[in-house]
């Protein structure tokens, strides 16, 4: 038996958002809700096409995006942010392609001015502070104060999903592709949530905890590339797929990996079975997306089609 409770900071901007823990008040944007069920899945992104003018939501938060109008020209635009590639997506085709840089906001930073390059000219933004929720644990205390050898195999693990996340690889298409849902469930536990385990502060929780019974298939959200695969100490069995410059997915807890390095991925294709291997109180897939080494909100790359609608009902939970 496990214990999880949720704190909702007194300055939020947005709704409310109640699944298996209270959390009032939850700041912009957050479309979550009590129960909220995922209805769209890989029958449904076969059943019509999805527009690739459709870009990712901006939002000027820790967590979120920027997207910056580049205007029109023939070749793809060179931006970077702190010395990282920043990917760039086109509408229209041939001479008259129009540009648009998406650069990730890093759930980690603080609010503040951000400076990155566009074709040599710098240009500036500004983060706003955002107040997520806290979320109460209770977990085993091996995976709260690990041994000296667990955090010595931590640290392997650490550099070798930086090594992916920092990667930035080409791609052919110059057109962004919306994002479907890996597996269908509700959310369990919504992206920025403030994480206290066994009372003791750690990272914040970087990604969407979707909740499913153990051997729920799990596919790929958009066209990728597996890049690595592994059972890691917080994680759990492991997927890491390679979307194209430098975004990145990220499935966590799994309870069998079906793929391997070097499979090419198109959106719907099997990856693998939800478990609750690593740090886990149950069964649930575990999905973050990384941009340009920044985690972000998975919510944000979705296609608007398939983002469920709010329901503001509060339930008292066990």
């Amino acid at each position: 038996m496990h214990k999880t409770t949720v704190k909702t900071p007194q300055n939020t901007e947005a709704g409310t958002f109640t699944q298996r823990f209270r959390a009032k008040r939850l700041v912009a944007n957050q479309l979550m809700a009590n129960r909220l069920v995922i209805t769209a899945l890989t029958s449904l992104f076969l059943s019509f096409t999805v527009s690739a003018e459709v870009l990712p939501q901006q939002q000027l938060i820790p967590g979120g995006l920027a997207l910056f109008d580049l205007g029109t020209a023939a070749t793809r635009p060179k931006v970077d942010i702190k010395g990282q590639p920043v990917m760039t997506v086109a509408t229209g085709n041939g001479t008259g392609q129009h540009w648009t840089a998406i650069v990730g906001i890093d759930l980690k930073s603080a609010p503040g001015k951000r400076t990155l390059t566009i074709d040599g000219q710098a240009r500036t933004f500004s983060v706003t502070k955002h107040n997520y929720a806290e979320q109460h644990l209770t977990v085993q205390n091996k995976h709260v104060n690990p041994s000296q050898p667990a955090l010595d195999r931590i640290g392997a693990e650490s550099r070798a999903m930086k090594a992916v996340f920092t990667s930035f690889s080409s791609t052919a298409s110059t057109q962004w592709q919306p994002m479907i849902w890996p597996i269908t469930g509700p959310i369990s536990s919504p992206f920025g949530l403030q994480r206290f385990f066994n009372g003791q502060r750690r990272n914040p929780h970087s990604g969407l905890d979707i909740a499913a019974a153990t051997g729920t298939a799990i596919v790929a959200p958009a066209h990728g590339t597996v890049v690595q695969t592994g059972d890691y100490y917080f994680n759990g069995n492991t997927v890491l797929l390679d979307h194209g410059q430098g975004l990145i997915s990220m499935f966590c807890h799994l309870s069998q990996i079906d793929v391997q390095p070097g499979d090419q991925l198109q959106a719907g294709d099997h990856i693998g079975l939800v478990g609750a291997t690593g740090r886990a109180t149950g069964p649930h897939l575990h999905w973050t997306i990384s941009l340009n080494n920044a985690r972000v909100n998975p919510m944000l790359f979705l296609d608007p089609q398939l983002l469920p609608e709010a329901n503001h009902e509060e339930t008292s939970q066990p």
